[in-house]
C-alpha cells in the first residue's frame, strides 16, 4: 500500500529557510508526477507546486514562484521543497502528494502532514 510521510517543517523566522522533505515507498516512485499542497489556519487547501516523474519540469503557484524549489530524488524515493524567504503568510501544513491520475489531475494519496510556522 502506498505511503508517504514529510518531515522538516518546524518554527523559522521571517526570511530563514526550511527544507521539506516526503519518503514515499510501496509504489514505483519514478513513475508518477507529485505534488507539495499545504493549509494555512482557517482556510482551505491550496496547491504549492507540481513536479513531474523524471524531475525536468516543475510548476509552481504564483505565491511561492522564485522562493520555493521543488525537486525529487528518484533513486532515494525522496521528494523535496527547498523554501526560502520564507513569510508569515506561508505559515501552513504542508502535504506531500501523488497525482493518480494526469487526465483528472486529482491526488490519489497523501501523507499527513508537517507544520510549518513562520514568526518572529
Amino acid at each position: 500500500q502506498v505511503q508517504l510521510v514529510e518531515s522538516g517543517g518546524g518554527l523559522v523566522q521571517p526570511g530563514g529557510s526550511l527544507r521539506l522533505s516526503c519518503a514515499a515507498s510501496r509504489f514505483t516512485f519514478s513513475s508518477y508526477y507529485m505534488s507539495w499542497v499545504r493549509q494555512a489556519p482557517g482556510k482551505g487547501l491550496e496547491w504549492v507546486s507540481d513536479i513531474n516523474s523524471g524531475g525536468g519540469s516543475t510548476y509552481y503557484a504564483d505565491s511561492v514562484k522564485g522562493r520555493f524549489t521543488i525537486s525529487r530524488d528518484n533513486a532515494k524515493n525522496t521528494l523535496y521543497l527547498q523554501m526560502n524567504s520564507l513569510k508569515p503568510e506561508d505559515t501552513a501544513l504542508y502535504y506531500c502528494a501523488r497525482i493518480g491520475s494526469y487526465y483528472y489531475h486529482e491526488y490519489d494519496y497523501w501523507g499527513q502532514g508537517t507544520q510549518v510556522t513562520v514568526s518572529s
